[in-house]
């Protein structure tokens, strides 16, 4: 299964609620904090909408 690496780097302060919350959804706490996420819709969205704040690269 195939899987995403997703790192946070860009700062929280001053976003939106809605963003920071997606942010923290995924496991992301501060810059350069990395996860891996599992490739699927419902990670895709999450990361669709804060993809201004984040990298990813598949594993």
């Amino acid at each position: 299964m195939a899987s995403l690496k997703i790192k946070l780097v860009k700062s929280l302060c001053g976003r939106r609620d809605k963003h920071i919350a997606t942010v923290k959804s995924l496991g992301l706490k501060k810059i350069g904090s990395e996860v891996t996420q599992p490739d699927n819709p419902q990670t895709r969205g999450k990361i669709a909408q804060v993809r201004y704040l984040v990298t990813v690269t598949e594993e």
